[in-house]
């Protein structure tokens, strides 16, 4: 049997994120053997987000706080959360959001979803549409204003 403890992760920051979206992750999934779901934890350090806006078309996310106060921007708006509150993502622009630390503290979220290969993201504040195929080769972010047609580009 795999386990993983989360009293003291070991967690990873990518130096290519920009200043306001840098945040650790700590990644179980690979460590447990996961093949259908994926678990991360993370820690945001305050004025910090985890990624733009955005909602996916094939994976429902949920988010568990561990600690800390983040906000979660939605459809409806902004709420913040406290420790144990557990929400849903749901596949679609109804499960749009983003989860920022706006609190003076650090925060730690869990987040877990569906593995799911091919599937679309979609970035409304920037226009942008992340394709995932499962092969980072084949992986494409656009902007939807440089959309072609179905025969563009065909003999």
């Amino acid at each position: 049997m795999r386990r993983v403890n989360l009293s003291a992760p070991e967690f990873a920051y990518d130096d290519q994120d920009p200043d306001g979206y840098r945040a650790g992750m700590f990644r179980m999934g690979p460590l447990l053997g996961a093949a259908r779901l994926g678990a991360s934890l993370y820690e945001l350090p305050p004025g910090q987000a985890l990624c733009p806006y955005h909602y996916e078309y094939g994976e429902e996310e949920w988010l568990l706080v561990l600690s800390g106060r983040p906000t979660v921007r939605h459809p409806d708006g902004a709420d913040e959360l406290e420790p144990l509150d557990v929400v849903c993502f749901p596949r679609g622009p109804e499960g749009a959001h983003q989860i920022r630390n706006d609190s003076e503290e650090s925060v730690r979220v869990l987040l877990w979803s569906e593995i799911t290969h091919p599937t679309a993201t979609v970035y409304p504040d920037s226009g942008k549409v992340g394709v995932w195929t499962g092969n980072r080769d084949d992986d494409v972010m656009v902007r939807k204003s440089d959309a072609v047609g179905y025969y563009e580009g065909e003999d």
